[in-house]
């Protein structure tokens, strides 16, 4: 099917459109684009230079994808913004493409970009993020999977969320998150265990029982983080979701929130 252009849309004769797209009244859509197919853009929605859009997505009114970053040692380079399949990106979010130093920002696929919600140059956001609304990410910010970051919250550059986290709404993270907690709290601190999000995921009463213990030897113990990990791998069989936690740990470039 012949993608559905509105007449006051505005797309470059150098970018590259798929089969069954849809794109509304006010878009922009620059060169150096790359759109999927069956992806919807809404109207006055700007897709920059260096966007590419996979599968299925939608992207909502006023969103901005690959505009250049807001960082001042950015000179002009030819960087992307990827955007995986069938993600949505709501009204008014923005996507600023990469730097010199990583290239390119990265979405996932099946995320979720709430309304007003910013991700910085050089970001890499895994699958099945979502990002409630007005959540603003500082450039380099890395979030693994399945992680849910709660409205209007802040993320420091080069901050680490791990995978299945939460987070609660309106916080400030500066520090890395590890895998499977609940965050919340100013400083943002340890509150427990994601256990609704691991049950829905489909993890074992077993495996949320190992990790509860795991994080209690972190985090409600006598034991600091050196002695912690040492206990938990002398003591625990190895699993995968134990050696993420480990390796997580292990390669903090910011310390981990306490």
């Amino acid at each position: 099917m012949r993608p559905i252009i509105h007449k006051n849309a505005i797309v470059d004769p150098g970018a590259k459109i798929g089969k069954n797209i849809s794109i509304g009244p006010g878009t922009v859509v620059d060169n150096n684009v790359e759109i999927g197919d069956g992806t919807r853009i809404d109207s006055c929605a700007k897709i920059a230079s260096g966007a590419r859009i996979g599968k299925n997505c939608h992207i909502f009114h006023g969103a901005v994808i690959a505009e250049i970053p807001q960082d001042l040692k950015f000179q002009g380079e030819d960087t992307l913004a990827l955007i995986g399949d069938r993600t949505q990106i709501r009204e008014f979010a923005t996507i600023h493409r990469g730097t010199a130093e990583r290239e390119k920002t990265e979405i996932g696929t099946d995320c979720l970009l709430m309304a007003y919600s910013h991700v910085a140059h050089d970001c890499h956001i895994k699958n099945h993020v979502i990002l409630s609304n007005s959540v603003q990410l500082g450039g380099h910010v890395t979030i693994d999977k399945r992680a849910y970051i709660g409205g209007m919250s802040g993320i420091h550059q080069f901050t680490h969320i791990g995978a299945h986290v939460f987070i609660g709404g309106g916080f400030r993270c500066v520090q890395d998150v590890p895998p499977y907690i609940l965050a919340a709290g100013e400083p943002l601190k340890f509150t427990g265990l994601n256990v609704v999000g691991l049950r829905r995921y489909g993890l074992s009463n077993e495996t949320i029982n190992l990790l509860k213990e795991v994080y209690r030897l972190i985090y409600r113990s006598e034991f600091n983080i050196s002695q912690a990990l040492e206990q938990i791998k002398s003591a625990f069989e190895p699993t995968p979701e134990i050696q993420e936690v480990v390796a997580f740990i292990q390669q903090s470039k910011r310390g981990i929130i306490f």
